[in-house]
């Protein structure tokens, strides 16, 4: 069981990663230090699209991904409006498992390590272009690097701030997609695939909205959780402790009064 030092131990270090994000706002031209995380947010979007048609029996031809921190999958087959919604959904939802799971400080290693993987093979099979392969080797390697060498409390607090960015990033990217939406309907985007696979009926800001709707739900979960647990493991250590030391406090008191 993770006992209460562990858990203050997690939640400082998820507190220290949202004040280095929080801190990296005010830095002029900090977007050069987070670029490799924008690609890397965009990199999980798309991975969500290919994963979105993979379980609805579609193929993926290629990801690519773009410097200005873009990216596109091409697809054939499979259900479209689950493919066009995986991809903000899919960073939301990154980024909240691994905020629930980040609760257990050794976990930091396995998702590292898990990200890995996904990244590699990702890469391998549906790589389209330079910056899709240059991306996904050397952050795979990179979390690989960070899972198998580096020290639990340092891959804990890195995914920790990841999961932070990846967040913040979802959200800054579905009110972009809800501008375009509204003011710039022409732009192709994600929600613009949605209306035409809706025979044009539900317009692309509506779309962005629903998204948005879900990705604020599902975050709203995932601390009300977080909250939760925290509070209960709380408890049961306080309970705990207590039990623990009756056997002990019987026998002193026993041999008072002997």
């Amino acid at each position: 069981m993770q006992n209460q030092a562990e858990t203050k131990s997690s939640l400082n270090l998820l507190l220290l990663a949202s004040a280095v994000t929080l801190i990296l706002w005010f830095i002029p031209f900090a977007e050069v230090i987070t670029y490799p995380i924008r690609l890397f947010v965009t990199f999980i979007h798309e991975g969500g699209h290919a994963l979105a048609t993979l379980l609805s029996f579609g193929s993926v031809r290629e990801i690519e991904l773009y410097p200005n921190g873009s990216g596109v999958t091409v697809t054939e087959g499979g259900f479209r409006l689950l493919i066009s919604s995986a991809g903000y959904l899919s960073t939301t939802l990154y980024g909240a498992a691994l905020l629930l799971l980040l609760r257990k400080q050794a976990s930091g290693k396995s998702i590292a390590i898990v990200t890995a993987i996904l990244m590699v093979l990702l890469t391998v099979f549906w790589g389209g272009n330079w910056l899709m392969w240059l991306t996904g080797l050397i952050l795979g390697v990179g979390f690989l690097a960070l899972g198998v060498k580096a020290k639990p409390r340092i891959t804990h607090f890195v995914m920790s701030f990841l999961a932070v960015q990846c967040i913040l990033n979802a959200f800054y990217d579905l009110k972009t997609l809800l501008y375009l939406s509204a003011f710039s309907p022409a732009v192709h985007t994600d929600a613009k695939n949605m209306t035409e696979a809706t025979g044009n009926f539900i317009p692309s800001v509506v779309w962005g909205i629903i998204w948005a709707f879900i990705s604020v739900l599902m975050l709203g979960v995932t601390l009300l959780v977080y909250y939760r647990s925290l509070k209960a493991k709380s408890k049961v250590d306080a309970i705990d402790m207590p039990v623990a030391l009756l056997p002990e406090a019987f026998d002193k008191i026993m041999e008072k009064r002997l």
